[in-house]
C-alpha cells in the first residue's frame, strides 16, 4: 500500500474523531506530561473507562485495528513493512494494539534508535494480555486509567479542591454540594462509564454497567489468557466480593460462597481473582501497618474492593430504588465509590490508598498517601449522623501517633496532614478539633 494511502487512512479517523464533544479527563495532563518523558505510553484501565477517546485527543496518527474496513491493511503493513506505519506523524496511537503486538517490539526499537520522547500511544482492550519478547521498560511508560469521578461527570461542583485543601487547611466560604441522595444513589448504580452520559434514558444510563458486568462473567475472563472460566464461578465470585464490598472478608469466606453453587478449589479461586485483577474488575486495598501499636493488634488482610462501585450493583442484580430500604450495603458502596473518586484525584500528587484497622476495632476507611510524604485520614460516612464517631476515630489515630512519637526513640512518625470525613451531602467545613468534614459532591483533584 502506498503512503498516500496509509496517510489517508490515518488522518481520516482522525479528523472524524475530533467532530466528537470531550469531557475532560484528569489523566489528560498526565498523559501529556508522561509523552513529554517517555519514547510511549501505554492506558491500562477497565473496558469502557475511555482510554481510546483520550488518547486520541493527542494522537496525530490513529491506527485501530479494531477497525474491520482497515484491520487486513494494518496488520499486512505491521508484518511486512512496520516502518511505513511509523514513519506517521508522531504521537502514533495503535488502539486494540494487542491484535498485533509485533508493534510493541517495534515501537521499542524505534524509540531506542531514535531516540524519540512522545512517539507513541498503546490503548486496547484489558481482556487479553499479551506477551512481549521485551517489557518496555524506561522506554513505554503505563498510565493507568479509571472509570470517571463525580467531578469529571459533572456531579460534583469542584469547590474543594484536594490539593489546595493538603496545602492551605482551609475549605472555600459555601462549599455546598448541589446532588442530593437520591442523585447519589443513581450515581453509584451508573456509575462512571462515560458511554453512559451519552444514553438519553436512565435505564440506558444503567445498562452501560450492566453491560460490562455481563461481557467480564461470560467472554472476558475466559480471553484474558485464553482459558475458559466457568460463568457460575464468575459471577458467584463477583456477587460475593459485591456482598462484602469494602470489608476484611476473608478469602474462605468467599470460596465458602462460590462453594454454594459450584466447588471450587483454592487454586482456581486464586487464578479467577488473578484475571478479574488483570482485567480490573477487581482492585483490593491494601492495609497501612504503622509500628504505632504491636503488630499483631494491626489487621494486614486486603480490604475488598472494585474498580467501580456500579459493577458491584449489577452483580446483586440491584436497581436504584432497592436503596432505599438498604442503607448499610449503601454505605459500603458509598466507600467505594470515594476510593475510585480519591484514587483519581489524587493522581497528580502521587497518591496511594490504604485502610487503617486494628484488632481493637479502631478504624479508618481510607488513608491517602502522596509523593511528598504527607498523608490524610479519611473517613466515609453516607449520613451526618456519623460524622462525630468518625471523627473520633480520626482524632484517636492521631492521638495514637503523638504518644508513640513521645515513647519512641527511633524515627518519630509524621503526623496526619488532613483529617476528612467525607458525607453524601451538605456543606463543607472545619470542625474545631481540625476535622474536615467534605461532601464527595464538593471534590475535585
Amino acid at each position: 500500500m502506498s503512503k498516500v494511502k496509509i496517510d489517508k487512512l490515518v488522518k481520516c479517523n482522525y479528523y472524524n474523531f475530533m467532530k466528537i464533544n470531550y469531557i475532560k479527563r484528569i489523566t489528560d495532563e498526565l498523559l501529556k506530561e508522561k509523552l513529554s518523558s517517555f519514547g510511549g505510553v501505554l492506558i491500562a484501565g477497565p473496558k469502557g473507562c475511555g482510554k481510546t477517546t483520550s488518547a486520541k485527543r493527542l494522537a496525530k496518527t490513529i491506527i485501530e485495528f479494531q477497525d474491520e474496513e482497515k484491520k487486513d491493511y494494518y496488520l499486512t503493513l505491521v508484518n511486512t513493512m512496520v516502518s511505513k506505519l511509523l514513519a506517521n506523524k508522531k504521537p502514533i496511537l495503535f488502539d486494540e494494539w494487542q491484535d498485533a503486538p509485533k508493534t510493541w517490539g517495534a515501537a521499542r526499537k524505534y524509540i531506542d534508535d531514535n531516540q524519540e520522547i512522545g512517539s507513541f500511544i498503546f490503548t486496547g482492550s484489558s481482556s487479553a494480555i499479551v506477551n512481549t519478547p521485551h517489557t518496555g521498560t524506561l522506554r513505554i511508560s503505563t498510565l493507568n486509567m479509571y472509570p470517571m469521578s463525580l467531578f469529571e461527570s459533572g456531579e460534583s461542583n469542584g469547590t474543594v479542591s484536594l490539593s489546595k485543601l493538603i496545602d492551605t487547611k482551609e475549605v472555600p466560604f459555601k462549599s455546598d454540594s448541589k446532588i442530593n441522595l437520591d442523585d447519589l444513589i443513581f450515581a453509584i448504580c451508573r456509575g462512571g462509564w462515560p458511554s453512559a452520559l451519552i444514553q438519553k434514558t436512565k435505564k440506558g444510563q444503567l445498562n452501560v454497567a450492566k453491560e460490562i458486568y455481563d461481557k467480564t462473567i461470560s467472554i472476558d475472563i475466559s480471553k484474558i489468557r485464553g482459558v475458559k472460566r466457568d460463568k457460575k464461578i464468575t459471577k458467584q465470585l463477583l456477587k460475593s466480593y459485591s456482598r462484602n464490598i469494602c470489608t476484611l472478608a476473608e478469602n474462605t469466606t468467599i470460596i465458602k460462597d462460590i462453594n454454594g453453587v459450584q466447588e471450587i478449589t483454592k487454586p482456581t479461586y486464586y487464578d479467577y481473582v488473578y484475571d478479574l485483577e488483570e482485567l480490573h474488575i477487581i482492585e483490593d486495598i491494601e492495609a497501612w501497618s504503622p509500628a504505632i501499636r504491636s503488630k499483631t493488634a494491626i489487621r494486614r488482610g486486603r480490604k475488598r474492593n472494585l474498580i467501580d462501585p456500579s459493577i458491584a450493583v449489577a452483580a446483586l442484580n440491584l436497581s436504584p430504588e432497592y436503596f432505599n430500604q438498604d442503607f448499610n450495603t449503601l454505605g459500603f458502596l458509598f466507600e467505594s465509590l470515594c476510593v475510585r473518586d480519591l484514587r483519581i484525584y489524587s493522581m497528580p500528587l502521587g497518591g496511594e490508598i490504604s485502610y487503617y484497622h486494628d484488632r481493637s476495632g479502631l478504624e479508618v476507611d481510607i488513608v491517602l498517601h502522596l509523593n511528598n510524604g504527607r498523608y490524610a485520614l479519611i473517613e466515609c460516612k453516607l449520613g451526618h449522623y456519623y460524622v462525630e464517631e468518625a471523627a473520633q476515630h480520626l482524632n484517636k489515630i492521631e492521638k495514637l501517633i503523638i504518644d508513640y512519637n513521645k515513647e519512641t526513640k527511633n524515627i518519630k512518625m509524621r503526623l496526619p496532614d488532613l483529617k476528612i470525613v467525607i458525607t453524601g451531602d451538605g456543606t463543607a467545613y472545619k470542625r474545631d478539633d481540625n476535622v474536615f468534614v467534605i461532601p464527595i459532591g464538593t471534590l475535585k483533584p
